[in-house]
C-alpha cells in the first residue's frame, strides 16, 4: 500500500502514544510489523469513512474478513500477556490512628508460577506494607526477595494456592530501534492501562544519562513502558516521550545472580537510603527540561530529583519534585552518582538545593532498611 505525503503524517499522529508498564516486541517478522500498525491506522480511517456492506453474523461472533479482525492483533498481544501483570501498592500506618494508607504504587510483572514477581527496586525499597494485586482482583501480601538498587531492579515474593501465568523473558539484544512495543501496567493505580510507542535507541548508555558508575546501556523509547514476551522494564521517564527501560538480558542476568544468593544462602546486606529517584543533569538535559517546565532552575549540571517518596528521610527533610541538589556537606554535586556515594559514607547531609531560583539548606538524615 502507497501512502501520500499528508496520509503518512495522519498515520504518525495516530500511532504516536506513551504511557506505562512492561515492553512488547510484536511477535511477527520485522517487515511485517511495521508495514501492519501503518495500514491498520489508515485503513480503519477509510473503513470508517466507507463501510463496506457487512453479512449478517450470529451475536458475539465477529466477520474474520473484516478489518477490525484483521488488523486489532495489538488487543491479541495485551489479552495474552494482561494476566501475568500486576499491580502493586505499598501502605504505612497513620501515627496516631494507626490505620493503614496507601502511600506509593507500581506496576510488575510474574516470572514463575509459584509467585515471584519483578518490578522496580525504587518502588518497593523502603519500609512500608505491599501488596499485590493481580488482573482477577485477587491480593496478596509479598516479601522483598532480592534488590539491585543500582539497577533499579527488584524481586518479591507472593504465596497463592495455584500455579499463576507467567510472562518469558525475551532477548533484547535482538531489539532494533525503530521496532514497534507496547506498553501495559497500572500508572495512577489504574490497572492494565495500554499505549504503543517506538524503540528510539537500543544501547543508551547509563553515562550518557550521566550515571557514572554505571555499565549497563538502557532502552529508550518513546512510551513510558513495561510488557509481555519481556525486552525491558521501565525505569526512568525523563518527560513527556523520553523514558528508559532495563534490558530484559539484565533482568535475566539479576534473577540468575538472585537465585545463586540464595542457594548459598548469602544474606542481603543493609543499606542507607533517603527516598529519591534522581536524574544527572547534563547542559544537553537542562535544556530540554527548560523547555518542557518554564520554572525549571537555572543549572546545567547536579543531581535533578523526579520522585520524593512519601514517609522517608527526603521527605521529612523537606525535598521536593523537580529541586536540584548542588551540594553535600560542602562537596559540589555534579550528578545522581555523587549522591548516592556520600549516601553510603556520610550519616548527616546537609544540602543545598536550587528550588526555582533559590537555594534552600535542606539536612536529610539517612536510614538503614532492609533492601
Amino acid at each position: 500500500m502507497t501512502l501520500t505525503g499528508k496520509q503518512r503524517e495522519a498515520v504518525r499522529a495516530i500511532t504516536h502514544h506513551s504511557l506505562a508498564a512492561q515492553v512488547h516486541r510484536f511477535r511477527q517478522p520485522a517487515e511485517r510489523r511495521s508495514c501492519q500498525l501503518l495500514e491498520m491506522a489508515y485503513l480503519d480511517y477509510q473503513y470508517k469513512r466507507y463501510p463496506p456492506p457487512s453479512p449478517h453474523f450470529p451475536a458475539g461472533q465477529e466477520d474474520p474478513n473484516s478489518l477490525r479482525h484483521k488488523y486489532n492483533f495489538i488487543a491479541d498481544v495485551v489479552e495474552k500477556i494482561a494476566p501475568a501483570v500486576v499491580h502493586i501498592e505499598l501502605f504505612r500506618k497513620l501515627p496516631f490512628t494507626k490505620r493503614e494508607v496507601p502511600v506509593a504504587s507500581g506496576s510488575g510483572f510474574i516470572v514463575s508460577e509459584d509467585g515471584l514477581i519483578v518490578t522496580n527496586a525504587h518502588v518497593v525499597t523502603n519500609k512500608h506494607r505491599v501488596k499485590v494485586e493481580l488482573k482477577n482482583g485477587a491480593t496478596y501480601e509479598a516479601k522483598i526477595k532480592d534488590v539491585d538498587e543500582k539497577a533499579d531492579i527488584a524481586l518479591i515474593k507472593i504465596d497463592t494456592q495455584g500455579k499463576l501465568p507467567v510472562l518469558l523473558l525475551g532477548r533484547s539484544a535482538d531489539l532494533r530501534p525503530g521496532e514497534f512495543v507496547v506498553a501495559i501496567g497500572s500508572p495512577f493505580s489504574l490497572q492494565n492501562t495500554v499505549t504503543t510507542g517506538i524503540v528510539s535507541t537500543t544501547q543508551r548508555g547509563g553515562k550518557e544519562l550521566g550515571l557514572r558508575n554505571s555499565d549497563m546501556d538502557y532502552i529508550q523509547t518513546d512510551a513510558i513502558i513495561n510488557d509481555g514476551e519481556v525486552i525491558g522494564i521501565n525505569t526512568l521517564k525523563v518527560t513527556a516521550g523520553i523514558s528508559f527501560a532495563i534490558p530484559s538480558d539484565k533482568i535475566k542476568k539479576f534473577l540468575t545472580e538472585s537465585h545463586d544468593r540464595q542457594a548459598k544462602g548469602k544474606a542481603i546486606t543493609k543499606k542507607k537510603y533517603i527516598g529519591i529517584r534522581m536524574l544527572s543533569l547534563t547542559p544537553s538535559k537542562a535544556k530540554e527540561l527548560k523547555e518542557h517546565h518554564k520554572d525549571f532552575p537555572d543549572v546545567v549540571s547536579g543531581a535533578y530529583i523526579i520522585e520524593v517518596i512519601p514517609d522517608t528521610p527526603a521527605e521529612a527533610g523537606g525535598l521536593k519534585e523537580n529541586d536540584v541538589i548542588i551540594s553535600i556537606n560542602g562537596q559540589g554535586i555534579i550528578s545522581a552518582s555523587d549522591v548516592s556515594d556520600i549516601i553510603k559514607k556520610d550519616n548527616t547531609l546537609n544540602m543545598v538545593v536550587r528550588r526555582g531560583n533559590e537555594d534552600i539548606m535542606i539536612t536529610v538524615v539517612p536510614e538503614e532498611i532492609d533492601p
